[in-house]
């Protein structure tokens, strides 16, 4: 194997580890500020998670796709693999459960830092955000696991 297409492995696993890493991370930390109910706490929280959010899995995000298509150039892969062809659908899909978990990340900062300027109880549509974003992120974690074993068992 050249250098080249270790390096861009190198540099895919270790966006994947990121994204994966970054957002279990991020959803724990949301979730346990979540579960104190004291609004300082989860707006404090939610600003770091969409910093992290912006920093972390959005580069990641990115470069996935870049390092992917290097490395199936490089070996001569089609990206008509059936595997290939999967894991694109499911990274989409993945994306599509990602990108309103940030906007509602956003919505729920903004919302508990006004509670906790004010002093009042969180809202009732903060509560609703946070429902959507929990379930929103069952099957986004879901789709990067299957995305993972796609990548390992490349499946014909």
């Amino acid at each position: 194997m050249s250098d080249l297409y270790l390096a861009l492995k190198l540099v895919h696993i270790l966006g994947a580890t990121v994204m994966f890493g970054t957002g279990l991370g991020i959803a724990f930390f949301m979730f346990m500020a979540h579960r104190t109910g004291d609004a300082v706490k989860i707006a404090h929280t939610a600003r770091i998670v969409v910093i992290a959010d912006a920093l972390f899995t959005a580069s990641a995000v990115a470069l996935q796709p870049l390092t992917g298509w290097a490395m199936a150039a490089l070996t001569g892969y089609s990206l008509f693999h059936f595997w290939i062809k999967a894991t694109l659908v499911l990274y989409v899909f993945v994306g599509l459960c990602w990108l309103p978990v940030v906007w509602i990340q956003m919505k729920m900062r903004d919302m508990a830092a006004e509670a906790a300027r004010s002093g009042s109880a969180l809202p009732v549509r903060y509560h609703r955000y946070f429902a959507i974003w929990f379930w929103l992120g069952w099957p986004a974690f879901l789709g990067v696991i299957a995305i993972f074993i796609l990548m390992l068992w490349k499946p014909q």
